[in-house]
């Protein structure tokens, strides 16, 4: 393997020659572990290297508008309707239910909606807050995938 290593071969070179089903990733690894992987001779380093003419790109005079998160209209927050909690838990709650959570899943008062629902995770209420139509009438992912 040393031999190989310092005459250039490559490690998928190297596999092929030893057999036995040794893998391109074995030859590396017991090259890291020998030591042998720096100072390799006769591989060019990326700075040695002569560089390859390229052919220039014409560019047009704009460039693309950088917009930040700041920049997108702020959506009215929208209060949570109130609905009392059910008290279901994650183990209590079944299909069909509003799985809308009620306080910090930390804590011990956490509860789910348990409403009915007539289809998704949550009930009409809850749904109106949970889903929003994107601004400018852009499709959301229900309308996409043809849920809504």
């Amino acid at each position: 393997l040393k031999r190989l290593w310092l005459e250039g071969r490559t490690a998928e070179q190297i596999a092929r020659e030893l057999k036995n089903g040794i893998s391109r990733s074995a030859v590396l690894g017991k090259v890291h572990r020998l030591g042998l992987s720096t100072g390799r001779p006769g591989r060019l380093s990326a700075a040695s290297r002569p560089e390859t003419p390229r052919a220039r790109v014409e560019r047009s005079g704009t460039r693309p508008v950088k917009r930040s998160a700041t920049d997108a209209p702020a959506l009215p927050a929208e209060p949570v309707p109130n609905l009392p909690s059910r008290g279901m838990t994650i183990l209590t709650v079944k299909p069909g239910q509003c799985r809308w959570p009620y306080g910090d899943p930390a804590d011990a008062g956490f509860s789910l909606c348990g409403r009915p629902v007539a289809r998704g995770a949550f009930c009409a209420g809850h749904a109106a807050v949970g889903y929003r139509t994107p601004p400018g009438g852009a499709p959301s992912l229900l309308n996409l995938a043809g849920l809504a």
